[in-house]
């Protein structure tokens, strides 16, 4: 079987290690490499999503909408994105690319039985969950608040940090519920899990959050997929319940105005 992998980035060929450990045909699609997309697709019989969030809005309409696609890209919020394909299933969690290639135990989420089969190893298995718009949602949403972590300048392992991922975590739970979600989706691993390991060194997010505190005219060099989910937030692109406190915070904060 042929999986297309949209995504030669460091992710998508971490994924794509474990599809041909598993005996699959793996062929990666780059907008900067020599092999065009038609060619990367030809008898491929699903498609993996590996790329930035923000190139997501321009590759979607060049993908078939027949094939089962992966949808392993963080930072998306709602599930209109995909409206368009027949079937799709999303892949997320607390996985580092360096750790998959290394064999490093982790755990992710799936929401498809077909993910759990595709990418299982010795070392990479998964929670399953049906709520497809909760996983998504926290793909997104812990990037934002591991920017807020940073501008607070908490310091992972302290007491004030346990707090805010406790804190965070509830309004996570909130915010999922008030856009048609399952709060106990916050407590697989693409939940609390994933918001704990980016609201530390060396997620860029964190990061961006601590130089923006000690200098408010910092500008990130690379994308910061915290800030274009706030954007998109902001734009009311999911609804912001009153107890999502240090979410509306965050919209309210100065520094960040035009850099989303």
């Amino acid at each position: 079987m042929k999986v297309a992998i949209m995504g030669a980035g460091a992710f998508g060929t971490a994924l794509g290690g474990l599809l041909v450990e598993n005996k699959y045909d793996v062929e990666y699609y780059d907008v900067k490499g020599n092999k065009k997309l038609d060619q990367v697709l030809s008898g491929a019989e699903a498609v993996v999503l590996a790329v930035p969030s923000g190139a997501v809005p321009e590759m979607l309409p060049l993908l078939p909408k027949n094939l089962p696609l992966v949808i392993a890209t963080k930072g998306i919020l709602t599930l209109d994105t995909f409206k368009d394909f027949e079937d799709y299933m999303i892949l997320s969690g607390p996985g580092f690319a360096d750790d998959i290639k290394a064999g490093k135990r982790t755990r992710l989420v799936a929401t498809d039985q077909r993910i759990i089969k595709m990418f299982s190893t010795i070392y990479l298995t998964f929670d399953y969950t049906n709520d497809e718009r909760g996983v998504l949602m926290c793909g997104a949403l812990k990037n934002v608040y591991a920017v807020q972590a940073g501008l607070m300048g908490l310091i992972p392992n302290t007491e004030e940090h346990v707090g805010f991922l406790y804190a965070a975590a509830q309004e996570m739970k909130a915010i999922l519920v008030a856009n048609s979600a399952k709060a106990e989706t916050v407590d697989l691993p693409c939940g609390e899990g994933d918001l704990e390991i980016t609201c530390a060194k060396p997620s860029r997010n964190y990061e961006y959050g601590m130089k923006l505190r000690a200098d408010a005219n910092y500008l990130p060099e690379k994308t910061v997929e915290g800030l274009a989910a706030l954007g998109k937030i902001k734009q009311g692109d999911i609804v912001v319940p009153e107890e999502a406190r240090y979410l509306r915070v965050l919209m309210a904060d100065d520094r960040l105005e035009r850099r989303d």
